[in-house]
């Protein structure tokens, strides 16, 4: 007991989104610290780590044969076990250098789709990776929190968080969630979505940070004011060949449409669980919505089109659920009947 009090002496604590495109840490006293792509580049069918983060990232799709850059995470869940543990480790290293007295309690905010599975295989990455307790805290909550939503009050709060495997969305009341809704619909579905256009419109192959790159360049859900065109580059389809041709703004609003009203029908259904008092709050207090997806022009407009209700975009999107987790690290006690943490000593 002495011995884990000590460690906690030289450790900072940690929230975690472990999210599907990036991880955001938020340390205990100094807020959000590290913001990194999460990917990791291995020697091939190994877990040994050549790059992590940001270094990793641009090698997605560039590796020669004896590497292979990862994403351990697919729509929120844990697909390579032992990469998200070295993932998570090399993050630890980043803030607590190399000190072997390193035990941090982590708060790490997951999907609130996944199953009992899926939880203990992140507690376990997670005490594998070097904590000495971690809790476990759904997105939507935490990004509620971190949006600034009053979740403790006895009214309705609904937050819409577009992450980039997962939408997550909630209707909180009284610090704990009324109804949510969780589907694997977001970002990358968005990415994907473009890719098959180009495939199918120009017979031409795309790689994922292409279509990303063409989602922030010309995405929403919007036609824009006026014509705007934009050069992508890819591999002909038949004669694979590297080609390079224009594609229009207008017609990647419409490629991504349908995914879109996915997660717009999503909203609908869960507003639709909704019980009549806390509907009267959101008539007054709307969504907010986080998230990298609440950056796409026009999305805002087009949910309230489709749901009659205001819509907020929170101060900070990209960080709401980092943000959150620090919340209920600096209130732990508070806090601790709505987490669930593994079995180690705090």
């Amino acid at each position: 007991m002495f011995f884990s009090r000590l460690v906690g002496l030289f450790s900072k604590d940690m929230g975690i989104d472990l999210g599907t495109t990036n991880t955001l840490v938020c340390v205990r006293g100094e807020g959000i610290v590290l913001n990194e792509p999460s990917v990791v580049t291995v020697l091939a069918g190994t877990s040994d780590v050549i790059a992590v983060g940001t270094v990793a990232k641009p090698m997605i799709g560039r590796t020669p044969h004896r590497y292979e850059a990862v994403r351990p995470l697919r729509h929120g869940v844990i697909t390579d076990y032992a990469v998200t543990e070295a993932m998570l480790k090399y993050f630890i290293s980043l803030i607590h250098g190399r000190s072997r007295l390193v035990q941090p309690r982590l708060i790490i905010a997951h999907p609130s789709c996944i199953n009992k599975v899926e939880k203990q295989a992140l507690l376990s990455s997670a005490v594998r990776a070097g904590a000495r307790k971690v809790y476990l805290v759904e997105e939507p909550r935490a990004a509620a929190i971190g949006a600034g939503l009053p979740v403790e009050e006895a009214r309705g709060s609904m937050i819409v968080d577009i992450g980039g495997g997962t939408t997550e969305i909630a209707i909180i009341s009284m610090a704990d969630i009324v109804t949510t809704q969780s589907i694997r619909v977001a970002g990358d579905s968005i990415d994907r979505s473009i890719i098959e256009h180009i495939k199918s419109t120009y017979n031409l192959r795309i790689g994922e940070v292409e279509a990303e790159r063409i989602k922030i360049d010309v995405g929403g859900c919007v036609l824009p004011d006026r014509h705007a065109n934009l050069t992508i580059k890819g591999m002909d389809a038949y004669t694979n060949m590297p080609r390079a041709t224009e594609i229009s703004a207008e017609e990647i609003v419409e490629a991504i449409r349908e995914t879109i009203m996915d997660i717009i029908k999503t909203i609908r259904a869960t507003l639709e669980l909704c019980p009549p008092e806390i509907a009267a709050d959101l008539i007054d207090t709307g969504m907010t919505l986080c998230g990298g997806g609440a950056l796409l022009k026009g999305l805002d407009e087009m949910i309230w089109t489709e749901t009659g209700l205001p819509v907020h975009i929170a101060a900070d999107p990209l960080a709401c659920v980092a943000i959150g987790t620090g919340i209920f690290l600096e209130n732990l006690d508070r806090f601790a009947g709505i987490l669930e943490s593994n079995d180690s000593a705090a």
